[in-house]
């Protein structure tokens, strides 16, 4: 998918995409936009296209409008204008093929996981009533909760919690399963848990939609990105394209910074600049001692590579590291801000 970027503030409108099922879309939208009473626009034109198979995260800091989007998608709000079609159908066929875990998960306390799945299923007018146990169990099976079914529900951790409500989206077969802040308030443990989670779920082929806030955990989970600013769309393509429009940096640790620099510029990295830890110097400084560095865009080198050159030719190697841009480098670049980065 083509990156989409445009300045913070500018006015903005991508190329409409398809809403042909043929163009290989999970979700598409169009002109989405949100308008409520007072004239508070929460999702503005929003132009979206999430490919099939893909974990595609939906970046934005908390008010950016990613809710009210997930709530216009599954039909639980009205947009103001435009449309948008999920697996290229209209929105009641699509529904049954569609997952959803929206604003946290809510079940009875005092039920066991099973005893929560089975009642959620009983609701469900599309669902067959006789094969509900067999259904919830697989389910919980595949969150891997099927040790703790008959546990009750309010003695599962947050962790748990969150996997129950994700078995719940997954009691009948999905192509879509679409995620509204599915790590929100869990612990490091509980986070790689879901995060493990999603990316099951995505390799047994099902089109995972993930809403965050959390730019470092959208960047180990997700094959695709867009990133919303204060209802906006300011970017959209793959992990890679998005991270595409800055370049790799390798930094070395050295006192020999001017012979360090060099070096890498023999080598043919460009942009080689060296500096001392707690305030850069302008430019490469001959004779500076203690702890600095210099840094280069690495280019089609191979780190190992540059290594050896600079063993070679004497320079103290005390560090070495390679520099690839983040999401939060990409975000910050397109709005001059910055959000939660790890929670």
């Amino acid at each position: 998918m083509t990156v989409v970027t445009h300045e913070a503030g500018a006015p903005f409108r991508a190329a409409p995409p398809s809403a042909d099922p043929a163009n290989g879309s999970a979700i598409v939208t169009c002109g989405l936009t949100k308008r409520f009473r007072g004239g508070q626009v929460a999702v503005d034109a929003l132009d979206l296209a999430v490919p099939r198979g893909s974990v595609f995260g939906f970046l934005g800091p908390n008010g950016s409008g990613k809710t009210t989007t997930i709530r216009m998608l599954l039909g639980l709000a009205a947009p103001t204008a435009g449309e948008h079609s999920l697996l290229g159908l209209p929105l009641m066929d699509a529904l049954p093929r569609v997952g959803a875990l929206v604003e946290g998960p809510a079940f009875y306390p005092y039920l066991s996981g099973e005893a929560n799945l089975l009642r959620m299923d009983a609701a469900d007018p599309t669902a067959r009533g006789g094969t509900a146990r067999k259904r919830a169990g697989e389910a919980l099976e595949r969150v891997g909760l099927a040790a703790a079914a008959g546990k009750r529900f309010r003695n599962y951790s947050l962790g748990m919690r969150q996997r129950l409500a994700i078995a719940a989206a997954l009691l009948g077969p999905r192509e879509l399963l679409i995620l509204d802040e599915p790590t929100n308030g869990l612990d490091p443990q509980g986070t790689r848990e879901v995060r493990a989670l999603v990316k099951e779920i995505a390799a047994g082929g099902t089109t995972v939609f993930v809403s965050s806030h959390l730019l470092a955990e959208v960047e180990q989970m997700c094959t695709h990105a867009a990133i919303m600013r204060t209802g906006k769309l300011v970017a959209q393509g793959t992990i890679a394209s998005l991270n595409g429009g800055k370049a790799t940096r390798i930094r070395i640790e050295t006192p020999d910074v001017a012979a360090a620099a060099r070096v890498l510029t023999a080598l043919g990295l460009a942009d080689v600049q060296g500096g001392v830890q707690g305030g850069v110097q302008g430019g490469v400084q001959g004779g500076v001692q203690g702890r600095a560095e210099v840094t280069a865009e690495l280019g089609g080198h191979a780190p190992e590579r540059v290594n050896a050159a600079l063993v070679e030719e004497g320079v103290a190697v005390r560090g070495l590291a390679v520099v690839r841009p983040s999401l939060e480098d990409v975000f910050v670049g397109l709005t001059g801000e910055g959000f939660d980065v790890d929670g």
